[in-house]
């Protein structure tokens, strides 16, 4: 067990500031505000009722690292952690690598089909003829390369979202949805192409300051979004299909949005058939920078009063087969999928259908009446 504490934390293992929620049993039992510690996990639920509330703080950094309770080394509380985050609204930003945009023009052309993928990619590689990379969204060069497509015939929603002057902003999952980690991750069953999406998730206040970051799988299902953008939200909001964590890593000495800019991410799949995938995500080739995307989901025309999380995007697009003479990759139940970077540690989960996973139960209402019964609500 020493051994998955290693592997769930930062490289610098608890030097930063870590913030999450688990479940406690007993007579306190329900979700609880806790902070990792070199000396074991903390409850500090007595002084931040909520994660959102302990990031609303003046100073969220002295809030995490108040005294709290005991309650037991990180290798025993792991079983019982949840996504570390509760009330804030699950936002996620797409198309914002040149990687991503191509792929996502590669599912609206095949119209959802893998068969017909890499006869897609070469197409539009010949259409688009431009470095889409050296693009700033929103730019005069953008401008005028959107012209020349559209008088081509060649001009989409992922093109407008991906360099022209709006990010795409949409709801990932419903406050209190995401699983956490060691969870099992879901896909739909009557989906045939789907993949996990590894991204940096920035956590941001009610003032819209990131104060925070962590690690997100924003599971996404390429036949339903490949068919239609207005299948979104069966392609991205499904039971399960959002996982969060392992903790929250506050701003601090040791970690700032520079880490942030830089963070680089790996992922790994290992399957039931013995298949394994490996890719990474540098978002230091973001298209729009960490604080664009935030102004871009809130603002003044556009409010979070408990904070949000924003997923960033992914560079990573798996297009490598399953299996000999395969249509490239997606999911089979049982896939254990790891995300990992050096400053954030290691978010794990296992995949299964939906619907056979435990349905979400607990919500907004349900943590309410827990905190109230244990008189935490002040």
């Amino acid at each position: 067990m020493a051994g998955l504490s290693s592997e769930i934390l930062p490289e610098d293992g608890t030097a930063g500031t870590l913030v999450g929620r688990a479940w406690r049993k007993g007579p306190k039992a329900g979700p609880s505000v806790v902070a990792v510690r070199s000396d074991g996990v903390f409850d500090i639920t007595e002084s931040a009722a909520t994660v959102a509330d302990l990031c609303n703080a003046a100073d969220p950094v002295a809030l995490a690292r108040s005294s709290g309770e005991r309650i037991g080394s990180l290798e025993e509380v792991i079983p019982a952690l949840l996504a570390p985050i509760d009330l804030q609204a699950i936002k996620a930003a797409g198309v914002t690598f040149a990687v991503s945009l191509l792929e996502r023009l590669i599912e609206e052309h095949a119209k959802g089909d893998p068969a017909r993928a890499e006869t897609v990619r070469g197409e539009l590689n010949t259409i688009i003829g431009a470095d889409v990379t050296t693009i700033k969204p929103g730019s005069a060069e953008a401008e005028a390369l959107k012209k020349t497509l559209m008088a081509r015939g060649a001009w989409s929603p992922y093109l407008e979202v991906g360099i022209g002057p709006y990010a795409e902003i949409f709801t990932k999952a419903p406050a209190m949805a995401a699983v956490g980690y060691g969870a099992e991750i879901g896909i739909r069953s009557d989906s045939d192409w789907n993949n996990p999406e590894p991204e940096v998730t920035l956590v941001v206040n009610a003032k819209g300051a990131i104060v925070g970051a962590t690690l997100g799988n924003d599971v996404n299902l390429r036949d339903m979004e490949g068919r239609s953008a207005l299948l979104l939200g069966i392609a991205k909001d499904n039971n399960a299909s959002c996982s969060i964590g392992p903790f929250v890593r506050l701003f601090d000495e040791t970690f700032s949005l520079d880490d942030v800019r830089k963070a680089k991410v790996e992922l790994e799949v290992t399957g039931p058939d013995q298949f394994r995938l490996r890719g990474s995500s540098d978002l230091s080739k973001i298209s729009r920078d960490p604080t664009d995307l935030v102004k871009h989901a809130m603002g003044n025309t556009h409010q979070y009063p408990d904070g949000m999380v924003l997923m960033t995007g992914t560079l990573f697009a798996p297009t490598e087969s399953r299996k000999p003479g395969g249509l490239g990759f997606t999911h089979m139940v049982g896939d254990l999928v790891s995300i990992r970077s050096p400053k954030l540690g290691t978010l794990t989960n296992k995949v299964n259908h939906c619907d056979k996973i435990p349905p979400w139960t607990f919500g907004v209402s349900a943590l309410m009446r827990n905190l109230a019964a244990r008189g935490l609500l002040r």
